[in-house]
């Protein structure tokens, strides 16, 4: 499809994310659902820039496996699964160490994030979130580097106060057919008056996925996942709150299935993969126009990647573990300048330290220690100063704001002995809104953005995609320059938002082949900063409520990557793909049979061509037809999601394994 602007129906993000509060589908309208794209609170209706919200409520109707899998279909995200225990979004054509996922504020990416997709998303607890904020085309600004494609905000419930001690329980159990899944959940809340508390334990068992009509089960692809979640809260006046908070995930045997399938492994999963973060926020208001709200967050993060192979017809496993401790401290100001102006201004801190080793062991031989993918005892440290502005002047709205965002990395690498590097970034954003109405709203927007080179591509030593990487230690930033404009409408019963945008790509580090060098046979490649690309697309949100229990609604995304260094697309961009739907809901019963789709991706880079996971010539469209329904009562809650009715065998593109079959997975909640 040779276009380079295209308009298609999407999702709105009243779809899948505005909270149920009643049974009338008139009253959920776009206006009503607020965001923090800018780091201060606003309607989604009147930001200057696609924002997607995905609520509480969406999950519960959704019922989806795993947090990757909340965001399938949903505006300008296409999601990729190298494998079962994987998912990685795209936005707008980007996915990686090339998107920014933030938890609570807090950032998700650290310093050995990869390009291209990862797993990293899967080690978040669906049962532990909010809601789920998709910024789409920046964030760089307001949260830092990784922001190229957008930034993904996860927030995870706050328990609440009550004038008299209340204590709320909640138990789910959820099966799968095939033994696909099998999950338990069980949490609680305490609230007082000036103390709550929340927290949860899940335990979930996934078996081999089974495909669509021709694929059957996919094995090995099943896991083993337990997560704890754990939230206080404390009022320590009428204006000041402390709020501690934990959680934790551990994943264990989680197989790359296409490597048994596609590489001749015996063996080749993650074991374990485990993410921990505890931080505290202390929020409070005064009556300073200057700092009416002042926050404070401090967070310790910790995560533990082990990998295991083993060849067919080898006797020698290969044990490696990455480790990264992150701690992280953010002051934020919100300050009510005037009656039209106002500001979010602060600092960030964040500090890697990195660990990495591997060990070879042959079967009767003592284990042989060498250097892991990252030299070991690297440190990263990333800090910055933003502030971010809106001024509203009658029926126009203007926001801009700027960060200088700089880094210290040091390695110690076994070859060429210490490294220090110090990268720095300067980055700005500027909008302007004409709101004539309130059901309408012009809007034009630039962002300005950045990665930072991280250990992994500065350290990385070893086999990576089917090639021996070098480290490379003269790297710069990447940037993009994303251009927007767009159009929301919202009126009576129908809710839409168009957007075209293109995003100019410099500096891009990519892996360059070292002439006349091999290793074991192999190829020898560095990275280097020496691409340049662009991404253009277009995107429209629309809903239609036309009674107080029916809605009708549908989505569409279209991205348009061209590496202009190579003269060639851009790689894994995603085909045309979107979500369409109709929507029944009274009196706690809903129904909501829904279609997903994707074109073909015929348009593949020379990366894509030799990518064992596309197929010669790209990957096939496809539509799959899902229904979900339920009823919600005071104390217990069904729900059931038939998915793929008609057993498609699909595989979004770039991914490792194939989509779901025909399939029934059924949740039961008690509540009290």
């Amino acid at each position: 499809m040779k276009v380079f602007y295209c308009c298609l129906i999407t999702l709105s993000s009243a779809l899948p994310g505005i909270a149920q509060t009643s049974d009338s589908l008139q009253t959920e309208m776009l206006s009503q659902v607020t965001v923090t794209a800018n780091r201060t609170r606003e309607k989604s209706f009147e930001t200057a820039g696609s924002v997607s919200v995905i609520s509480s409520q969406a999950l519960q109707t959704y019922q989806p496996r795993t947090t990757p899998e909340v965001l399938m279909g949903a505006t300008g995200v296409f999601v990729q699964k190298s494998t079962h225990g994987a998912g990685s979004p795209f936005l707008r054509g980007l996915t990686g160490n090339q998107t920014l996922i933030l938890f609570d504020g807090i950032r998700l990416n650290n310093s050995t994030f990869r390009y291209g997709p990862n797993q990293y998303l899967n080690t978040i607890d669906p049962f532990t979130i909010d809601k789920i904020e998709v910024l789409r085309g920046g964030g760089s600004v307001a949260y830092g580097s990784d922001a190229l494609g957008g930034t993904l905000q996860i927030f995870s419930f706050d328990p609440a106060f009550s004038e008299k001690p209340a204590v709320h329980g909640k138990a789910v159990a959820r099966y799968a057919t095939g033994e696909m899944e099998k999950t338990l959940r069980a949490g609680i809340a305490l609230s007082g008056s000036r103390v709550a508390f929340s927290g949860g334990l899940s335990i979930r068992n996934f078996g081999d996925l089974i495909g669509g009509d021709t694929t059957g089960k996919q094995s090995p692809s099943g896991y083993k996942d337990r997560a704890f979640d754990a939230k206080l809260v404390f009022g320590l006046s009428d204006s000041w709150t402390l709020t501690l908070a934990h959680q934790s995930v551990s994943q264990k045997h989680v197989p790359l299935y296409y490597r048994y399938k596609l590489e001749n492994f015996a063996l080749n999963e993650f074991n374990p993969q485990k993410r921990s973060l505890s931080y505290f926020k202390l929020k409070g208001t005064t009556l300073n126009k200057l700092a009416t709200e002042i926050s404070l967050t401090g967070s310790w993060q910790a995560t533990n990647e082990g990998r295991l192979s083993r060849k067919n017809g080898s006797n020698s496993l290969r044990t490696e573990t990455d480790k990264v401790q992150t701690s992280g401290l953010i002051f934020n100001v919100q300050s009510d300048i005037t009656e039209f102006w106002k500001a979010s201004s602060g600092i960030e801190i964040y500090n890697d330290l990195v660990n990495s080793d591997k060990v070879d062991q042959v079967a009767g031989g003592d284990p042989v220690a060498s250097r892991g993918l990252y030299p070991d005892d690297s440190k990263y440290l990333n800090y910055a100063i933003y502030s971010l502005h809106q001024l509203k002047l009658d029926a126009w709205q203007f926001t801009f704001g700027g960060r200088f965002n700089g880094f210290r990395i040091k390695v110690a690498d076994e070859v060429l002995g210490n490294v220090s590097v110090k990268p720095q970034a300067l980055v700005g954003n500027a909008s302007i809104s004409y709101l004539p109405q309130e059901h309408s709203n012009f809007y034009t927007s630039f962002h300005s953005g950045f990665r930072a080179p991280n250990i992994d591509d500065m350290g990385t030593l070893g086999i990576v995609d089917f090639r021996y990487e070098l480290p490379a230690y003269d790297l710069k930033p990447e940037t993009s320059y994303n251009f927007e404009a767009g159009y929301k409408y919202h009126s009576g019963g129908l809710a839409l938002s168009a957007a075209l945008f293109q995003n100019n790509l410099r500096n891009l580090i990519t892996r360059v082949k070292v002439a006349g060098e091999k290793i074991d046979g192999i190829d020898v490649y560095r990275k280097e900063n020496v691409e340049r690309a662009y991404i253009r697309g277009g995107e429209l949100e629309a809903e239609y409520v036309f009674s107080n229990y029916w809605r009708v609604y549908g989505s569409g995304a279209y991205n348009f990557g061209k590496n202009v260094t190579k003269n060639e697309p851009v790689r894994r961009i995603p085909p045309l793909n979107g979500r369409f739907g109709l929507e029944y809901r009274k009196k706690g019963w809903y129904a909501r049979p829904e279609g997903w789709f994707a074109d073909d991706q015929t348009r593949l880079a020379a990366g894509d061509a030799g990518d064992n996971r596309i197929p010669k010539g790209g990957t096939p469209g496809w539509v799959v037809i899902n229904l979900m329904a339920g009823y919600d009562a005071k104390h217990f809650a069904v729900n059931a999601v038939a998915q793929n009715l008609t057993n498609k065998d699909y595989r979004t593109h770039g991914s490792g394994i194939n989509g779901v079959g025909r399939s029934l997975w059924l949740t039961l909640t008690g509540k009290f």
